[in-house]
């Protein structure tokens, strides 16, 4: 299958395209600002109320005469605009693929486009995937949301996403039977699957005692002055291992601990920093802003143990660091996997998943912010108009991917059932082959991804039970169209994984979502926070925000997020809890909460049904991330997936 790297396929059609939405633009912006000017959010709110001078009647009441003339005014040319756009979109492309850099055809036929997918290790490979609605609506619809300011927040949001996933990946494996408090040695991927940008990992065995970690291998800017490593003076007990790809794993290690360190390289090809906008009005040092490499850095540092009782143990930058990972981590008895509410992205993220990209300028800003990190991004999914399914889309379908593996394959299918505003956008399903390695043999290795984003009413659960059947039949379909590569001599692709994310509009706990809960989806998928229909894991937590305390200083930050999240009692306040339909209303105008840690609608779902007959997944790592506190009304979520052949390492 050719991706389409263009919405049209001649230059002459792209043309009427540009000169139809130059024609409409000017007007679309105006009325979208004019609705804006009177939907303030409640940080606008405040920043007027410490404000003597200003007065948002009076503005509203000088501005309206003016947007109104001047959308009259436009108004005959986004007709004219419109009269040629519309025709148009029976011709367009369902979505356009962008690749960072030009790399030769072959090569990228090969799945060498930049990744080395033939790292493809006997024993298996781990993959990171991330889901996250991030809201991107025109700034009068966001508002709506309580968020404002769309192209900043897309630039900030790109830009976070970049600066968490290209941070160092820290692994620290034991040897000592009596603590397994962190992770065992697992199939990690530790280097960047980006050529030429991965710096080698540097393995650090330490016998009977605790070092202190030196980054020197990852120094990038910084706002201050370069960090300075600590000091060691007991030498005699390190030894120092070069590793190309994977953490040290040799049983004959006389190492207590052992410390694998990974730092892909992100592009230098940064943008200039604009004005902050009110979303990402965050203070000096924070750790979610991109130029904040150094706590990123320190956030990663965990805790070192020893299996003696050494008297010079040295902490690792600051004391508050251990302690927080220490409860941030935690394995409960019934999970075979880690958990964690984070503050940063995971580091050496494969996958990217978000939906409410609805903006088109929003989505090519965002576009060529997480080119930074990810070679490989789709977007602008969806259709417009008449085209496809049901009434007229003003929208597309608002999903976006992005990944570090070549693409090989792509097919976006739009819902036929929406109701209400949902069917104004085109929602729907974007389907994802990727190329992740190569056997021996030649044979190639992939895996599929599905994206969706499903109906919002909570009334209308029939509906989003409609969608899933149609997503589950339209991933089979795929899986099968595309099992084979082009000739007829070719052998089928091997299946490393068949993963599901986005926004699911359905909580696992509310009385009023029963029927989805039961959906077949969850006998064929796994959730990994899921217990059964209607209970989730102790440890999950909800990712629907409640919008109206998105700018409360306790949660203006990902660290403050996070420590909100980690408090039971804190996210009560900022979480929208599940419902019964049979109580009442609380004091703040919400239902009472019948159960659980909050509405949880975005999810990550994993199958064994497809893949090769002696290979397993298994979770490695569940996280709730924070780093976009400010600039969307849902928490992301990732899951680091591992993929094991059953083989040995020859």
């Amino acid at each position: 299958m050719v991706l389409h790297t263009s919405p049209f396929s001649s230059a002459f059609l792209r043309f009427l395209h540009s000169l139809s939405w130059g024609l409409i633009f000017p007007c679309f912006w105006l009325f979208d600002r004019l609705l804006a000017s009177f939907l303030a959010t409640t940080y606008e709110k405040r920043q007027h109320s410490e404000d003597p001078c200003y007065s948002r009647a009076l503005c509203i009441l000088i501005s309206t005469p003016l947007y109104l003339a001047l959308v009259v005014a436009t108004l005959p040319f986004a007709f004219l605009g419109f009269l040629l756009w519309a025709p148009l979109q029976a011709v367009r492309r369902p979505y356009v693929y962008s690749q960072r850099g030009r790399v030769d055809k072959n090569r990228a036929e090969q799945g060498n486009a930049g990744t080395p997918v033939n790292d493809w290790r006997a024993s298996g490979k781990s993959f990171c995937f991330c889901s996250a609605n991030v809201c991107l609506l025109p700034d009068s619809l966001a508002r709506f949301n309580n968020l404002s300011d769309t192209q900043g927040r897309a630039k900030e949001v790109g830009k976070r996403i970049s600066n968490g996933a290209s941070r160092p990946q820290i692994k620290i494996y034991i040897d000592s039977p009596t603590n397994t408090s962190i992770s065992a040695v697992s199939f990690t991927s530790l280097v960047s699957p980006q050529g030429g940008g991965e710096v080698p990992n540097k393995v650090a065995s330490v016998a009977g005692g605790v070092r202190s970690m030196s980054l020197t291998e990852y120094k990038h800017e910084s706002n201050g002055e370069a960090e300075k490593e600590p000091e060691e003076s007991s030498s005699s007990n390190l030894q120092g291992l070069e590793q190309e790809n994977t953490p040290l794993n040799e049983p004959d290690s006389t190492s207590g601990v052992q410390i694998s360190i990974s730092a892909p390289v992100p592009s230098n090809e940064q943008e200039p920093e604009d004005g902050q906008t009110p979303n990402d009005k965050l203070k000096e040092g924070d750790s979610g802003s991109l130029d904040s490499r150094t706590a990123s850095r320190d956030s990663l540092v965990k805790f070192h143990i020893s299996d003696s009782n050494a008297v010079n143990n040295k902490l690792v930058y600051r004391a508050s660091m251990i302690k927080k990972a220490l409860v941030r981590k935690r394995r409960h008895a019934d999970d075979s996997f880690d958990h964690e509410i984070s503050a940063f992205f995971p580091a050496n993220l494969d996958f990217l998943c978000l939906q409410e990209v609805f903006d088109k300028r929003a989505a090519e800003k965002l576009k060529n912010q997480l080119h930074h990190y990810f070679q490989h991004v789709i977007y602008d999914v969806g259709c417009y108009a008449w085209k496809g399914c049901g009434p007229f889309k003003f929208l597309n379908s608002g999903l976006l991917l992005a990944s570090r593996y070549p693409i090989l394959d792509a097919s976006y299918r739009c819902f036929p059932n929406g109701r209400g505003e949902d069917a104004l956008a085109a929602k729907g399903a974007l389907f994802v082959k990727v190329h992740v390695g190569s056997t021996s043999q030649d044979q190639r290795i992939v895996g599929y991804i599905s994206c969706t984003h499903l109906h919002a009413s909570a009334a209308d659960c029939v509906v989003r039970c409609e969608q899933l059947d149609l997503l589950v039949v339209w991933q089979s379909e795929f899986i099968k169209s595309t099992s084979r590569p082009a000739g007829a001599d070719s052998p089928e692709d091997m299946v490393a994984f068949n993963v599901i994310c986005g926004d699911l509009n359905f909580d696992n706990c509310s009385s009023e979502d029963k029927l989805e809960q039961q959906h077949s989806l969850f006998t064929r998928y796994k959730d990994p926070c899921r217990v059964g229909p209607g209970e989730d894991k102790p440890w999950v937590v909800g990712t629907l925000l409640d919008s109206s305390g998105l700018y409360n200083e306790e949660v203006s930050s990902p660290e403050n997020l996070q420590k909100i999240m980690e408090n039971e009692e804190g996210r009560k306040e900022y979480l929208v809890y599940p419902t019964n339909k049979n109580h009442g209303s609380n004091r703040k105008g919400r239902k009472i909460p019948l159960k659980g840690s909050g509405r949880r609608i975005d999810y990550i779902l994993y199958t064994e049904e497809g893949l090769q007959p002696e290979w397993k997944v298994d979770i490695e790592e569940f996280s709730f991330i924070t780093q976009l506190a400010g600039l969307t009304d849902h928490l992301p979520v990732s899951m680091r997936l591992a993929v094991s052949t059953g083989e040995e390492e020859p």
